[in-house]
């Protein structure tokens, strides 16, 4: 098991079997599955079955998403795992791939990122509430794969503390190249946190796959 496989699991919505999509929701360092979960229920249809676990000690990796990558091992690649096991869960109950959104916050959103760069394939969609691609550089050449036109957000502020724009520019670039249908969004001025621009078209999109 890895470091984060036993921690807490929230749920909201229908069982997985009858379920018309899924979300898989990450909370940011210091937060929890309750937490990301209060946004999960606003957004969420009637029929989405949401899923946000929760990390060990509430930290999914240790430093900065800006720090070498080794830094944040194993946590790191425990968290990406943990992801992995939800979406296995929900596809093997019957919920297509093509229909299960990942997303998060602060951490959270770096590891939606990060998860769906490393296993391009066709999702849902992602929802990147202020976050970035993880590692000290990022570079269009050590990514590979199609995201085939897996709708894409990126919401951020342009002077956020934690998340450099510049690191928000260059994961969009990196999912623009992957093949994602990407809608990016720079926010001036405002503090480290969701905005209800975001909300709406999260709540939108989750609607349209039911």
């Amino acid at each position: 098991m890895g470091k984060h496989d036993s921690g807490r699991l929230e749920s909201h919505g229908p069982a997985l079997s009858s379920a018309a999509c899924g979300l898989i929701l990450l909370h940011g360092r210091g937060a929890g599955a309750a937490d990301i979960m209060a946004l999960g229920r606003r957004i969420a249809p009637e029929r989405c079955a949401v899923r946000a676990p929760e990390a060990s000690g509430n930290t999914w990796y240790p430093v900065s998403f800006l720090m070498p990558r080794e830094q944040n091992e194993p946590d790191l690649s425990d968290a990406l795992a943990r992801i992995g096991s939800l979406l296995a869960t929900m596809t093997e109950a019957g919920i297509p791939r093509e229909k299960i959104v990942l997303g998060g916050f602060s951490q959270g959103g770096c590891l939606s990122l990060e998860y769906v760069a490393r296993n391009p394939a066709r999702y849902g969609g992602v929802f990147a509430l202020s976050g970035g691609l993880i590692g000290p550089q990022i570079s269009l050449q050590d990514y590979s794969g199609a995201l085939e036109g897996t709708p894409v957000l990126i919401g951020c502020s342009d002077v956020d503390p934690y998340i450099p724009v510049e690191r928000v520019r260059e994961s969009a670039a990196v999912m623009e190249q992957l093949g994602a249908a990407l809608d990016l969004r720079i926010y001036p001025g405002i503090a480290h946190t969701v905005v209800e621009d975001e909300l709406e078209y999260m709540a939108g999109h989750l609607a349209a796959l039911e």
